[in-house]
């Protein structure tokens, strides 16, 4: 079977000198018109408690670029700088409803991006050429993009590495996987990433650990450089294509562990965990941002949908790894250095991880069979520490 789903695909390309500085304006032009109309909102809201719309603040954008002072807005694109206008109230809107916190200023030392809408770009089927640009974007093709698909939207970004991509956007058929029988529940953790219930763990490759040492040394040194001199820029280039390397590695793992996961099983249980909670533990933080559970699941849940299979996310506070999954015994407590521990009911000895993903299968199958819906747990524990609070069993 066959679904519509929109998908993006990333690819590297390396601009010239000329197509370098437009993208500069762009990426400028497009910050400014962000910071602007959120202080605008912001001002509007705190001075005068009224509310402003995007429509407000586009129809204020097009009285700007006729100001003396402002008319280099002109000098781009404007479809980028209307797509920060509804970048913008896309996260007003996740705000109000409590998806995310109050917007923030965008910096020019970030991530620089641009979006592009359908009439501002050109695409014959092999080149895409920009609004503004003569020649095609030198694009390095590593994957087709599928066969009569023409992108919707078109992202362009340069990283911190001084390092550009653009990603399209396509409306494509996604062929739904074989049906399988097999069903994993899936316990996430530090020293172990992924322990399935078939008994399978994947150990943490822990990236940022291994590039710590490195990571400290360069930036000793970029703290004896001088502020605002070349050497103290060469020395951020270098710490930022660090950060760059330890993302990408933990992106791959992360999409080919996913990957393969999906593909194996028809019904997948997860725990729906609190990560930004967790983090308030500063003595696992570091630990926890390595490995990235937060994205994992991610993509565990939107490639289940493009591939037709079964995501079920349980209640962060079953205690998965306290009950025993042979009785259902549940201990009183267990401590985050226990990793065997022994059923005084039963007497089954257990490795957690093994054991808490045993358990999340269990109830992630109750809650697929109550139409998703979590259930309540049936033993809340105390509120004893923030990881406590997102529910780990590491």
């Amino acid at each position: 079977m066959q679904r519509k789903q929109k998908r993006a695909y990333l690819y590297r390309f390396y601009p010239t000198d000329e197509q370098a500085k437009i993208l500069a304006r762009t990426f400028g032009c497009a910050r400014f018109v962000y910071n602007w109309a959120l202080c605008l909102r912001t001002d509007a809201y705190v001075q005068e408690q009224q509310r402003v719309s995007y429509y407000d603040t586009s129809a204020q954008l097009t009285r700007l670029k006729h100001q003396d002072d402002r008319a280099w807005l002109n000098g781009v694109s404007s479809v980028p700088l209307q797509q920060a206008l509804r970048h913008l109230e896309r996260a007003f809107r996740n705000f109000f409803e409590g998806r995310a916190a109050y917007p923030k200023f965008k910096s020019k030392h970030g991530v620089q991006s641009a979006q592009y809408a359908t009439r501002a770009f050109k695409w014959d089927g092999r080149q895409l050429t920009l609004a503004k640009m003569e020649d095609p974007l030198n694009i390095i093709w590593s994957r087709p993009l599928p066969g009569g698909c023409k992108p919707t939207t078109v992202t362009v970004t340069k990283d911190t590495a001084n390092r550009y991509f653009v990603s399209l956007l396509v409306e494509e058929d996604i062929n739904a996987l074989p049906v399988t029988a097999k069903m994993v529940g899936v316990d996430v953790g530090i020293k172990a990433m992924v322990a399935l219930s078939s008994g399978e763990v994947v150990e943490n490759p822990g990236f940022y650990v291994k590039a710590e040492k490195r990571l400290a040394r360069a930036q000793r040194r970029l703290s004896r450089k001088k502020k605002g001199s070349k050497n103290r820029a060469r020395a951020r280039s270098k710490i930022a294509r660090l950060h760059a390397k330890i993302a990408d590695k933990r992106r791959d793992f992360q999409h080919k562990l996913s990957t393969r996961i999906v593909r194996e099983n028809q019904v997948i249980c997860v725990e729906s965990l609190s990560v930004k909670n967790m983090l308030k533990n500063h003595c696992l933080a570091k630990h926890i941002s390595d490995v990235g559970w937060g994205e994992f699941v991610r993509q565990l849940e939107y490639k289940s949908a493009w591939y037709g299979r079964t995501l079920a996310k349980i209640d962060r506070w079953y205690p998965s790894s306290k009950t025993c999954s042979s009785c259902q015994h549940v201990l009183e407590t267990l401590s985050l250095d226990h990793r065997f521990w022994t059923c005084p009911s039963c007497g089954t000895v257990h490795d957690r991880d093994i054991n808490a993903s045993k358990n999340i299968l269990a109830e992630g199958l109750s809650v697929y069979a109550c139409g998703g819906r979590v259930r309540p747990v049936r033993v809340r524990t105390r509120q004893a520490s923030p990881i406590e609070t997102g529910r780990s069993s590491s």
